[in-house]
């Protein structure tokens, strides 16, 4: 008599949290991504969940001209562990990143991300005893924001970061935790990432000892710093791709690719993408007081 086996998902064939891919995954070369509710209805957790493990660096999906979320094969397979791990042995969050580095499985490179950033601004404010009405008043936050952002719950935009990197006499460097020392050459895994708000991604290119500070941005259609923001030093930007607008004294500039600006960093600025596709900026600053 011959039995039927029971059919398997189309793109995974899963047992007891061990995830190997399918003849049938998607292949990146044939752009065949998922939206986030179909990767909710494959994996099994809401979208808010999704959302809020992307913020620890448990998927990157990319962003369509309408700010459509889009995941690859990696960024559901990812995903599925971290479904096992939190639904089978119980674990939260921050422990699900600690065993997908232990393991070799996370995306986003080891010092960035929001985790990094809400344990680092808890370890300030338990180190100078502070209360998180306190920071929170002096920031122009409310304490349920602050307290999420610890928590890694959140991220914060360009200008809250700024704000809170002064309150601290420190600045938006120090978020990165760069311990190790410079490396002549980085590597685009290397980067030390830093996600500033909703659609707002900085790639640390070069740290340890330098008299700049370079990064790549990557911003989402309609995302931006917040409110405007000043520190020491000079800026310059020069724009990949897509389209940018930065307002400086109540002046507004719009940059498209190819241009480049530079200022005082002193002068109030802010900026946000006016355009329908990421924009990708390499910008300097100089000294690092940002």
């Amino acid at each position: 008599m011959t039995v039927k086996r029971k059919a398997l998902p189309r793109i995974w064939k899963a047992g007891r949290g061990d995830i190997r891919p399918s003849q049938d995954m998607p292949s990146r070369r044939n752009n065949d991504y998922l939206k986030i509710g179909e990767v909710a209805r494959l994996v099994g957790i809401s979208p808010t969940v999704i959302r809020t493990w992307e913020s620890l660096g448990l998927a990157r999906p990319r962003r369509t001209a309408s700010k459509y979320r889009l995941y690859a094969p990696d960024d559901v397979l990812l995903l599925k562990r971290a479904s096992f791990l939190r639904k089978v042995r119980g674990m939260n969050a921050p422990a699900i990143v600690q065993m997908l580095r232990v393991e070799g499985r996370e995306q986003t490179p080891r010092d960035g991300g929001a985790g990094a950033v809400g344990a680092h601004l808890r370890q300030l404010r338990i180190g100078k005893g502070l209360s998180l009405r306190t920071v929170a008043k002096a920031a122009g936050i409310s304490v349920g924001f602050l307290s999420a952002l610890e928590r890694s719950h959140m991220s914060a935009s360009v200008g809250t970061l700024r704000r809170l990197a002064r309150y601290y006499k420190t600045n938006i460097l120090e978020f990165y935790d760069t311990v190790d020392r410079n490396k002549y050459l980085v590597r685009p895994r290397d980067r030390k990432v830093l996600e500033a708000g909703e659609g707002v991604r900085m790639e640390l290119l070069a740290w340890g000892g330098t008299v700049m500070e370079p990064h790549l941005f990557r911003i989402a259609p309609r995302a931006g710093s917040g409110e405007s923001y000043t520190h020491l030093g000079e800026e310059f930007l020069y724009i990949l791709e897509g389209e940018l607008e930065i307002f400086l004294r109540g002046e507004e500039y719009r940059l498209k690719a190819g241009d480049s600006f530079y200022f005082e960093s002193t002068v109030p600025h802010k900026w946000t993408n006016p355009g329908s596709s990421e924009t990708l900026v390499l910008w300097v600053n100089t000294p690092p007081t940002f």
